[in-house]
Order: structure tokens, then C-alpha cells, then sequence
């Protein structure tokens, strides 16, 4: 067990600054959730986008898995994954091992234009990153690792 440590003024500080920087941080990429859905298709939500990202990302999933890792109400993940496959971005079929279950994929249209976005998303980093040192990258990355962990 990791004993709590008690934190100076300075560390504090620096605590609340950082809090400050990750606040900014999640309304950027809120910000970009959106600018990124309008660019794949203007009607697209932000919260269909990210399913869709995850679903491109994973290979398959079923409705009741994108409700459980995005803690959505399984309500708005159906409408989402309506206006999806509406927008022709999603294939769903029966799953065979429970044919009650359906198994969404992203269809090769939304495979390529998202494969368009995380390139401009990586030049976007590599231009905003480039100043880093590989250490201070490691560095950050930690960070990341152990905030995705909380």
C-alpha cells in the first residue's frame, strides 16, 4: 500500500496548475471529437464518433459492450448506432454465437476517412511534440498511462 504523501505549498501549486492544464486538455479534444465527426459527416455527433472510433479500433463490438466502456445509457448507444449505420459508417449482423446480439463493424468508408483523421491528428502531434525530448515524451506518457488508470 502506497503511503499518501503530504504535498508542500509548492507542490500544491503545481497540482492545481496541472489539474488547470488537464481541464484545457479534455475541452480540446471535446472540440476536436466534434470537428472531427462533422468532418467524416456533418450530422455525425461526437458521441457517434467516438464509438466509432472504437469500434474501428477494436475490430467488432456489441452494443452492450460500447454502453459498459463508455458508461452510455444503452438508450443513446442505439440511436447512435442507428444514425451510424444510416450514414452507412457501420455493418451490423448477428452475432453467432448469440444471435439475440448484434456485431457492429465500421464499414470500409469509415475505416478510410478515419485512417485520413489520425494522420492529420499525428502530423498535428508530431508539429505540437517536436520540441520534446524521447525522455520527456516517456515522461508524458506515463502520466497518460497512470491518469487512464485512476
Amino acid at each position: 500500500m502506497n503511503a499518501e504523501r503530504v504535498l508542500s505549498a509548492e507542490d500544491d501549486q503545481a497540482l492545481v496548475e496541472f489539474q488547470g492544464h488537464l481541464n484545457l486538455l479534455f475541452a480540446r479534444a471535446r472540440t476536436q471529437w466534434k470537428e472531427s465527426a462533422a468532418q467524416i459527416d456533418p450530422q455525425l455527433q461526437p458521441a457517434g464518433y467516438k464509438l466509432l472510433m472504437f469500434i474501428a479500433r477494436v475490430g467488432t463490438a456489441s452494443a452492450h459492450q460500447l454502453a459498459e466502456t463508455f458508461d452510455m445509457d444503452k438508450s443513446v448507444v442505439s440511436r447512435q448506432v442507428r444514425m451510424l449505420e444510416d450514414l452507412g459508417l457501420l455493418q451490423s449482423r448477428a452475432d453467432e454465437l448469440d444471435g439475440r446480439q448484434r456485431v457492429l463493424t465500421a464499414t470500409p468508408e469509415a475505416c478510410a476517412a478515419l485512417a485520413e483523421l489520425r494522420g492529420d491528428h499525428a502530423n498535428r502531434l508530431r508539429v505540437v511534440l517536436g520540441e520534446l525530448t524521447a525522455d520527456e515524451m516517456q515522461t508524458a506518457s506515463k502520466v497518460f498511462r497512470l491518469l487512464s488508470e485512476v
